[in-house]
């Protein structure tokens, strides 16, 4: 009786595979986020609805509960959903602006790096589709020297952060460097942001002063409309820029020492 064995699977289908399970794990992610709807509760009117419940569960489950946010953020971050000045507030509102500032760095951090990823997956060509002709101006800057100007992209975000995630993965930066990059360019903004959240309470009573008010005159839409870039006031702004501008200079010297000794 002929036996029939299976043939065996070749290192080019096994690396296949593993690209694509990336993609199959966030496609599972997304489609339960939208299912549920979790993606329109991550709002601050909702916020504020469940502050306080929020904040004991941090006092009694202090630990559970940072771990519980950096998971969202990283599927927030993962997704592509536009919470991250957001959800960093309510870190540092949460869990205070040291711990919530470096737990937002980290998961902002590590779900730019699951962009990055998929993005050297099958799915790659089609994130590039979606891109469109705006990614090609970034080629130039990664292709001449990837780690100074992810950082200066990181540092000063002029273009949207998952367009940088592609732009650094469809123009040949290695993971290493990309990771280093993010994590050493959102600090700054991390903790702003962070530090601006652990003052909200003043921010959440007028919010709802405002909103009971609205109630008194008979208005049925009073929403809390809340927007937490709105905590990043000018000077600070101008003072993340500036750091950010000095944190670029010792890099940018070192990359001109180097180039002159290979011209010499």
């Amino acid at each position: 009786m002929t036996q029939i064995h299976p043939t065996p699977e070749s290192p080019k289908q096994a690396g296949r595979f593993w690209r694509m399970v990336p993609l199959g794990l966030v496609l599972i992610v997304v489609g339960a986020v939208f299912a549920t709807g979790v993606h329109r509760s991550l709002t601050f009117e909702t916020f504020v609805h469940y502050q306080a419940w929020l904040q004991d569960l941090v006092a009694t489950h202090g630990l559970a509960m940072l771990g519980l946010y950096g998971l969202i953020y990283v599927t927030a971050v993962t997704i592509s959903l536009p919470t991250s000045a957001f959800l960093t507030a309510i870190g540092g509102y949460l869990f205070g602006w040291p711990i919530g500032g470096i737990t937002a760095n980290l998961a902002a951090t590590l779900g730019a790096a699951n962009i990055f990823l998929i993005a050297r997956s099958s799915l790659g060509r089609l994130l590039l589709e979606r891109a469109g002709s705006r990614i090609q101006s970034l080629a130039a800057g990664f292709r001449k020297q990837s780690f100074l100007y992810l950082l200066s992209l990181r540092l000063i975000p002029v273009v949207p952060f998952w367009l940088t995630n592609l732009a650094a993965a469809f123009f040949g930066m290695r993971l290493k460097p990309f990771v280093l990059a993010t994590q050493i360019g959102m600090l700054p903004a991390s903790f702003a942001f962070a530090l601006a959240g652990s003052g909200l309470d003043d921010v959440i009573a007028q919010l709802e002063r405002q909103r009971a008010e609205c109630l008194a005159l008979g208005w049925s839409d009073c929403a809390i409309d809340f927007n937490a870039k709105s905590l990043l006031t000018p000077e600070l702004v101008t003072a993340l820029a500036l750091l950010g501008i000095l944190a670029l200079i010792p890099i940018a010297l070192k990359q001109w020492r180097r180039r002159k000794a290979g011209e010499g």
